[in-house]
């Protein structure tokens, strides 16, 4: 089909999930629970409808003109333009004698409300139709029979009709009751869940759609002043490899020789040991060297505020106020309870895409765990968005604390498989002092060090040490001395 066969619901995100939006001429069902978003999402098809220069037609089974125009002015919207039929207010005595009993007043209000909407629809022929909703339909249709048999007299009579109809459903039947579904040429369905804490979850899926490949399984969206917003389950299909790997440089060449050279292009990343060992201070020394070769970097920060970060960056001897002014460093705070993963791996890709990022931090993955429903899709989705990533040539450092600060440590969830490089920080103990210790277990592009080098954060940065070669036992974080000499082996 080309582009003018589609009717583009006005929600980028949910265009890209069609494909190229809804095919035109057709009837489609849009379901979800009460206040998960269904009027929302058909008043942005309307208004997107008018932009277009179509003519559109609202059909408002349950609220009024007053609610209606309240909802649309919240969102700092205008329906003119937009045709509007308020069936709320119907009477079930008009055109019946009050002494007539022959008929339900049900049976009279459903015959009055298709009648007006078929009136109306003959002399506007709209080009796109909402009725909102079904619910209400259903009540006066009284009977499943009754109601299955005016549906499908609607589908009839629109297909004949060049309408791009959009039918809203409460899900209030039975939830075995499909027949609706069946009747519809496509369905989106909308949902919503509480977690024990924070904000609801929303999400979008295409339960069927004829005749087009979209995108199955769910998205997230998120409904905001301006409309819904969807945002596209990420996913690495059908993206080429960036090309050659080059390496990114630290600034410490110490580190950089630790690493093999530096970091590489393409890869990720993953800094991980106990809280306070310099995981976060070593990922944005990274940033750090980005921004001042000229490059775009972005920092994701789950767990920490940006002044609090900024303050520790002055103490390390940089200062990253003007990199953030000038936009050349993009820094976001992450609210776990507010955000669910779908919408921050859009934020990456728009930092990717839009300002054209090539150093890509998460600080950290325990709070990126903790807006995930579970272990397993944090495993799923972190693979596709370092997939991703790694596609699109960008350097992608993760930070992740283990619990316990010495001996035998546990992370929350494994993931060092999904990383290309892992680096390990941990504490140990020497001479009545606590020191930190830097390795790398594993790169998977190229070579590394097997070494265990000294860390140190001072006001000159961040600091790494010769080899601690006459150290043994640096990982338990009691190692034991063999060297010759009173001062600590390994420092500079």
């Amino acid at each position: 089909m080309s582009s003018s066969s589609f009717a583009l619901t006005g929600i980028e995100g949910l265009d890209q999930i069609l494909g190229h939006g809804l095919p035109r001429s057709r009837m489609y069902l849009l379901q979800g629970d009460p206040g998960v978003g269904k009027t929302t999402v058909g008043m942005q098809f309307l208004l997107e409808g008018a932009r277009l220069g179509e003519t559109c037609l609202y059909v408002a089974m349950s609220e009024t003109q007053q609610e209606i125009h309240a909802v649309v002015r919240s969102h700092g919207w205008s329906f003119e333009g937009i045709h509007v039929i308020d069936l709320s207010t119907i009477d079930p005595r008009a055109g019946l004698d009050s002494e007539n009993t022959l008929f339900e007043p049900s049976e009279v209000e459903l015959h009055e409300a298709t009648r007006r909407v078929l009136e109306e629809v003959d002399r506007l022929k709209p080009d796109r139709v909402v009725i909102d909703s079904l619910s209400e339909l259903r009540l006066l249709a009284q009977t499943a029979l009754r109601y299955r048999r005016q549906i499908l007299a609607l589908k009839q009579y629109f297909s004949d009709r060049a309408s791009t109809v959009l039918l809203v459903d409460d899900r209030t039947s039975a939830p075995a009751d499909i027949q609706l579904q069946s009747l519809a040429h496509g369905v989106i369905s909308l949902e919503h869940a509480s977690p024990l804490y924070g904000a609801d979850r929303r999400r979008v899926r295409i339960a069927k759609l004829r005749g087009v490949r979209f995108r199955s399984g769910h998205h997230d969206f998120t409904i905001d002043t301006g409309g819904v917003e969807v945002f596209p389950r990420l996913t690495s299909l059908g993206r080429s490899p960036h090309g050659t790997l080059t390496q990114l440089s630290s600034g410490v060449p110490a580190l950089d020789a630790l690493l093999g050279g530096g970091l590489d292009y393409g890869t990720s990343t993953l800094f991980i040991g106990a809280s306070g060992c310099g995981k976060s201070s070593c990922a944005i020394q990274y940033a750090v060297a980005a921004v001042r070769r000229g490059e775009q970097a972005a920092v994701f920060m789950f767990d920490e505020r940006i002044e609090t970060m900024l303050t520790r960056t002055r103490a390390l001897g940089t200062e990253l106020q003007p990199f953030i002014e000038s936009g050349q460093l993009t820094v976001e705070e992450i609210d776990a309870a507010e955000i669910g993963a779908g919408e921050f791996a859009f934020r990456v890709q728009q930092a990717v895409e839009t300002a054209g990022c090539r150093l890509v931090v998460v600080d950290s993955l325990n709070g990126y765990l903790l807006a995930m429903a579970s272990e397993n899709q944090l495993s799923v989705q972190l693979h596709e968005l370092l997939t991703y990533l790694g596609h699109r040539g960008v350097a992608t450092v993760l930070v992740m604390a283990q619990h316990g600060l010495t001996g035998t440590m546990q992370a929350p969830v494994d993931v060092s498989y999904l990383a290309d490089t892992v680096v390990l920080l941990r504490y140990f103990e020497a001479r009545g002092r606590i020191r930190k210790a830097i390795s790398v277990l594993k790169k998977r592009s190229g070579a590394h060090e097997d070494t265990i080098r000294e860390l140190t954060l001072s006001a000159r940065g961040v600091t790494v040490g010769a080899p601690l070669v006459a150290f043994s036992g640096v990982l338990t974080g009691v190692p034991e001395f063999s060297g010759d000499t009173d001062e600590l082996a390994g420092r500079e």
